[in-house]
């Protein structure tokens, strides 16, 4: 079967894709989980301990609170409150944290450090896993056991306004509701007024038992202009007035209520010193949770500094407090301060409840269970208590049993801390079946173009690939069948879930079709190598063949950037390796616009020109209209917009700009026109794609494109042409400059440095699919211009179809070999301590860039396909 070396690297680069996405799906596991699936209703809870004495308490405990108000302001960080910014702007929320009745805390939040999976792990008191960044985008129904569902099942009333993420994991849940689009980052004052709207008649009426709150302003001023931003103290002040409205209405309710009220602050995650969140910084991590109640006392001059917690401590807390069962897959520890105001049995009967179910969530998790330092303590604690209980129905008091339940108190406290901790680190069981398929389909595609480049680079255009003599031969069908047999022995010995099990015959039958004629094509090309002496002789057509400065230049910094992914340091520092005053950011910004227009305009027609003018006016008008950069005439006072008809004026003449160059490439194959027209058309569309990368870029990063610019320009003129250098040569230098470009954006292998406001320039409205694009042509800038620059380059300067088909297999082949090593160093490392911290991002990142390759791929593919049709 013969095909293009262009069409035979695209192919390859797909199946890759494919690869990469089985080994991600295993790799990535499900945390610990409890076997026991929630009931419908509340279950019987665990009765009192014993010790030769009978017990009547065997039902869960009174609840402590009459209503509960969660307050969740998205991406508030800790020193937002408890910091100079808390004094400044939230005055009432810093009376209540130093002298009021209420308890403070920092609580630590899990990697990945975006909304639906802190969410999760509030309401469940699970940490969710680490792929839950991706269902961030969509977030499924929650199956797990969690504090909402207890809550409905009991027939507690509960009412939500808010991020609608709560609604997509608790349908059906709330007896009213209101949610807002938490993507939409541009607006941060309708989608918290949205909220507040609803709160005075809300307060007013008593027919509810929980109030759950999610703002989401504060979050979108720091996705637009970060966390210094003078928007975040206004906000901030909001959202104090807004909590001192809730907490005085409480108060005044609760003359008619015999229990006090529970008001909560908190937040989802923080934010990072740019303004993201994702990843595990200190300011990512760290948010304040504040507890405020009247049953809470305090003593005059009671200076308590904020504690650090877990986040996943609140689930617990909250059961509790609204007397419901633990959730069952929760691995946090009951926030003690809560409850130390209540009579020592019914603290130690809550805590006996917590460790009870942690203890029970290790046993089905640790097979030596019964060696952990918490289970011992909770035993030992169990057995005190029992005592305790028995020498309390005997003799309430005494100074024996004020000392007993103190001793077990401690005990509790003590095994709560281990085994929480144990549950937390407990190395989560990966799928090594659907890593190793992932990674022997890598590695198989990896071993075709290795064994494809001499052909490649002795300037064959077409190849002629094995496979479908392999596919007909018996070696096949006997792996096939071997493959099978693995299959089905797998997945009925397997004790663990395998996501290739539970797929159905069909496809999983597809996946070992795929395997076994990989391999077929690849033992086949080793023959065909072996018996035409390719692997021991050179090519009779090249006999001065060797490696040359160059050859060995980019041989080396290739190989130096995979052996690098192996160290969490280069991991971590890729970007570094690879690497306001407004008024001045204007200038720059408008020079910046400038030089753009110079290094793009000579290549474009006149109609071209005049909308790329216009255009690139259209970017600094956006900005001005944001509030990020000024005009001289402009005052810096000036009420700023979303800039929504400015952005959508640049939109114009991006799609005029495209349209007229895909025109031209039309034109040229189907009029068979001459070789200019299909130059002009393949810029044109590189100078759309420029001016869109300008509209959607910072300002700040608008010199880093004026530079990149640059440099095409000058590597095109005083290298390229000058030098002659091949086409694999210079494919290799244009992805080495787009990669040094992603990371000289700003971008790096961290989540929080994705800009997911480019998603959200021009729209007013929350649109997915067009959001998505956006986000993803914002952050891979760098590659995308660098690659149409490649595709215009070997099209003007070469004018020959096998140049393109070429640099389509260098191109898929430098971006298959990082993936394919890395895949194995994070398997051999997946017990790294920074395993999630550093190198499972990476991992994501290689994901998508492969599947940014396998579409460039595409393109170059189609591109010169137009040549071979008009030829």
């Amino acid at each position: 079967m013969r095909l293009g070396s262009g069409a035979f690297a695209a192919c390859c680069v797909a199946i890759e894709v494919v690869g990469v996405a089985i080994f991600i799906r295993g790799f990535f596991p499900a945390p610990v989980r409890s076997s026991v699936r929630p009931e419908h209703g509340v279950e019987t809870p665990a009765p009192e301990p014993v010790a030769g004495a009978s017990s009547n308490w065997t039902k869960l405990p009174s609840p402590l609170f009459s209503k509960v108000v969660i307050v969740l302001i998205d991406a508030l960080r800790d020193d937002f409150v408890f910091g100079s910014k808390g004094v400044k702007y939230m005055p009432y929320t810093t009376y209540l944290v130093e002298k009021g009745a209420s308890h403070s805390f920092v609580a630590e939040a899990k990697p990945p450090t975006v909304t639906m999976p802190r969410i999760k792990a509030l309401m469940t008191g699970s940490i969710p896993g680490f792929v839950d960044v991706i269902r961030n985008l969509n977030s499924p129904v929650l199956l797990e056991d969690n504090v909402i569902r207890q809550a409905k099942a009991a027939g507690k009333r509960m009412i939500f306004y808010g991020d609608e993420t709560w609604l997509k994991l608790f349908p059906k849940h709330f007896v009213e509701y209101d949610g807002t689009t938490s993507f939409f980052v541009s607006d941060y004052i309708e989608v918290d007024n949205n909220v507040t709207r609803h709160l005075d008649k809300v307060l007013k009426r008593g027919d509810w038992d929980v109030l759950i709150l999610h703002y989401l302003g504060l979050d979108h001023i720091g996705h637009i202009s970060g966390p210094n931003s003078p928007l975040i103290g206004h906000k901030l002040s909001e959202m104090d007035s807004i909590l001192m409205k809730i907490h005085t209405s409480l108060l005044s309710k609760e003359r008619e209520t015999l229990l006090p009220s529970l008001l909560v602050l908190c937040g989802d995650h923080g934010m990072s010193e740019t303004g993201s969140h994702g990843a595990s910084s200190t300011e990512e991590v760290s948010t304040p949770l504040i507890l405020i109640s009247s049953a809470f006392e305090r003593k005059p001059g009671d200076i308590q500094h904020p504690k650090h917690v877990q986040q996943t401590d609140l689930a617990a807390t909250l059961a509790i407090g609204l007397g419901l069962p633990i959730p069952k897959d929760s691995v946090g520890s009951l926030l003690f301060p809560v409850i130390e105001g209540k009579p020592m049995r019914e603290q130690l009967r809550f805590l006996h409840l917590n460790t009870l179910q942690l203890s029970k969530l290790l046993q089905e998790n640790v097979p030596s269970y019964e060696k952990d330092s918490g289970f011992e303590q909770f035993k030992m604690a169990e057995r005190l208590h029992g005592n305790w209980v028995k020498l309390h129905l005997e003799e309430n008091h005494s100074d024996v049993l004020l000392g007993l339940g103190t001793k077990v108190l401690r005990q509790y406290l003590g095994a709560l801390k281990t085994l929480s901790l144990s549950l937390s680190t407990q190395v989560a069981h990966y799928d090594i079946y659907s890593m190793a398929v992932g990674t022997v389909v890598v590695l198989e595609v990896l071993t075709l173009f290795l064994l494809s480049t001499p052909h490649v680079l002795c300037r064959k255009d077409e190849l002629d690939v094995p496979l479908l003599s392999p596919v007909s031969s018996l070696l096949f069908y006997l792996l096939f069948l071997v493959l099978s047999a693995i299959h089905v022995l797998v997945c009925t010995s397997s004790e663990s879930s395998c996501y290739l099990c539970s797929l159905p015959w069909l496809a999983a039958g597809g996946v070992m079709v795929l395997v076994a004629a990989l391999l077929c094509a690849i033992l086949s090309a080793l023959i065909r190598m072996v018996a035409d002496g390719t692997l021991l002789k050179k090519s009779a057509s090249h006999p001065s063949s060797g490696w040359s400065e160059v050859d060995l230049l980019l041989l080396l910094g290739t190989v130096g950037h995979v052996l690098s992914l192996g160290a969490s340091s280069f991991v971590e520092e890729e970007h570094q390796t690879c690497s306001d005053h407004k008024a001045q950011l204007s200038g720059l910004a408008a020079l910046s616009l400038a030089v753009i227009f110079m290094l793009v305009q000579k290549g474009c027609s006149l109609v071209s020109k005049a909308a790329l003018a216009l255009g690139l006016l259209g970017v600094f008008c956006y900005r001005a209209a944001t509030g990020i950069v000024l005009f001289p005439w402009q005052p810096d006072n000036k009420s700023i917009s979303k800039g929504i008809i400015e952005a959508r004026f640049v939109y114009v003449f991006v799609l005029g700009i495209l349209f007229t160059g895909t025109k031209g490439l039309l034109k040229a194959q189907v009029i068979a026109a001459d070789f200019k027209t299909r130059t002009l058309g393949l810029w044109e569309i590189h100078s759309g794609l420029v001016l869109l990368a300008a509209l959607l870029l910072r300002p700040h990063n608008l010199p880093v494109l004026a530079f990149s610019l640059l440099i095409q320009t000058i590597m095109t003129e005083f290298i390229w042409k000058h030098l002659r250098h091949d086409a694999a040569k210079i494919t290799v230098m244009h992805y080495w400059f787009g990669q040094a470009f992603f990371y000289f954006q700003g971008n790096s292998n961290n989540i929080a440095t994705i800009d997911i406001s480019a998603g959200f320039v021009g729209l007013d409205t929350y649109m997915e699919i067009p959001a998505t694009f956006l986000t993803v042509f914002g952050t891979y800038v760098g590659p995308v211009l660098w690659a149409s620059h490649l595709v215009h380059f070997l099209s003007s300067e070469t004018n020959n179809g096998s140049a393109l088909s070429r640099a389509c297999f260098c191109y898929a082949l430098i971006g298959s070999v990082p993936v394919a090593a890395y895949i194995v160093l994070v398997t051999s490392l997946r017990y790294h301590l920074f395993i999630w911290s550093v190198f499972s991002p990476k991992l994501l990142y290689e994901g998508m860039h492969l599947l940014i390759t396998a579409a460039l791929c595409a393109v170059f593919t189609a591109t010169n396909q137009t040549r071979h049709t008009r030829a």
